[in-house]
């Protein structure tokens, strides 16, 4: 029995009309850089992927670091074909969103960054976004290093600069670029919390100073933006340690020093990330207890307005009645009495207050 198509499928054309097959993309479009690199050294001209491998693996020395920008399945798949990344992986690449992490496949370790940039604004008590994330992903293989970014604002292209300068460096092997990659993102994750560091000295100084108007929201969004960083940083940790203390084949003993500086000032940023978030706790009790204390003074205010208005009122309501025996109703200074007696009242009522610091 011949398959039904999808409704999806039927939208949008008109009975009899063949669906329009999608346009293909070439993979160029999603290739960033491709290069093989000999005895730390970028050897000269431009490489297809398929070139670039078989150039390495005919020399039996080197390797292929290869680039891509938020490629979809279909330009993933010939990479994928071409250095044997197994489909789980390549599906977490594509689609993104996914937690730093360090997974094995066979021969190849594939491993999730989350990247971090600090919005530049003129105020945190004004501001919409403090942090952006994006995601790097890292394949890694004995001969090859392929690195997927979603985002822009990795970085990738500038550290390629620097280490084609550095060729003891990629001498080392593929190792040697995710290590750098790695240290490139956590340094990233120090100059942004420190930029956050200021942002929170400038809301704590707002909120334990007298007379002044903190938004709380302003705060929570703040918090929410170091929850965004800590997402960030505190899965990878143990990845980094997995790589630093030996359990991976592919990261050569001289390397995984250099992964262990990496743990050191990830440990540094944990640090700094959770005493932020103990901090921002702190700040929105604090602007939660000026916020009640300022709203205790205007009912005091208000209480103390009401108290004076009722004087007249109660006068004005006693007057009001329409009695004919009413004292001093008929008498020709009546009015100016009571209007003067209305005043005196109010006037020391409002001085009894303002001595109990209600006004």
């Amino acid at each position: 029995m011949p398959s039904l198509p999808s409704l999806g499928g039927l939208r949008g054309r008109a009975r009899g009309e063949r669906p329009t097959p999608p346009v293909p993309v070439p993979l160029s479009a999603y290739v960033v850089d491709c290069g093989v690199y000999v005895e730390g050294r970028r050897l000269p001209g431009r490489w297809t992927h398929t070139a670039a491998v078989a150039e390495v693996r005919k020399r039996r020395d080197g390797f292929v670091w290869i680039g891509l920008h938020e490629p979809d399945e279909q330009q993933i798949q010939g990479v994928a074909e071409t250095f044997g990344l197994h489909e789980l992986a390549v599906e977490d690449a594509v689609h993104a969103h996914q937690r730093p992490k360090l997974e094995r496949y066979d021969d190849t370790l594939f491993m999730v960054l989350k990247t971090v940039r600090y919005v530049a604004h003129e105020s945190p008590t004004t501001a919409n976004e403090i942090v952006e994330t994006g995601e790097l992903m890292v394949f890694l293989g004995r001969d090859f290093v392929v690195t997927v970014r979603h985002g822009n604002h990795s970085g990738v292209s500038e550290l390629r600069r620097t280490l084609e300068c550095d060729r003891e460096r990629l001498a080392m092997g593929p190792s040697a670029v995710l290590h750098a990659i790695a240290d490139q993102v956590v340094d990233s994750y120090l100059a942004v919390t420190e930029a956050i560091e200021d942002d929170i000295d400038v809301m704590e100084t707002q909120v334990f100073a007298p007379r002044t108007a903190v938004d709380a929201e302003q705060i929570y969004l703040m918090k929410r933006e170091v929850l965004e960083l800590r997402r960030a940083v505190m899965p990878l940790a143990l990845p980094l340690r997995r790589l630093a203390e030996g359990y991976i084949t592919l990261v050569p003993e001289q390397v995984r020093s250099y992964f262990r500086d990496v743990e050191d000032h990830l440990t540094t940023v944990s640090e700094h990330v959770a005493g932020f978030d103990e901090l921002l706790t702190t700040l929105v009790d604090a602007a939660l207890a000026k916020i009640t204390l300022q709203q205790n003074v205007d009912m005091r205010k208000i209480t103390a307005w009401a108290a004076i208005i009722s004087i007249p009122t109660m006068v004005a309501g006693i007057y009001g009645m329409n009695f004919e025996d009413m004292p001093e109703l008929h008498w020709k200074f009546g009015y100016p009495a009571v209007v003067a007696v209305i005043v005196v009242a109010c006037l020391l009522v409002y001085r009894i207050l303002r001595r109990n610091r209600w006004l």
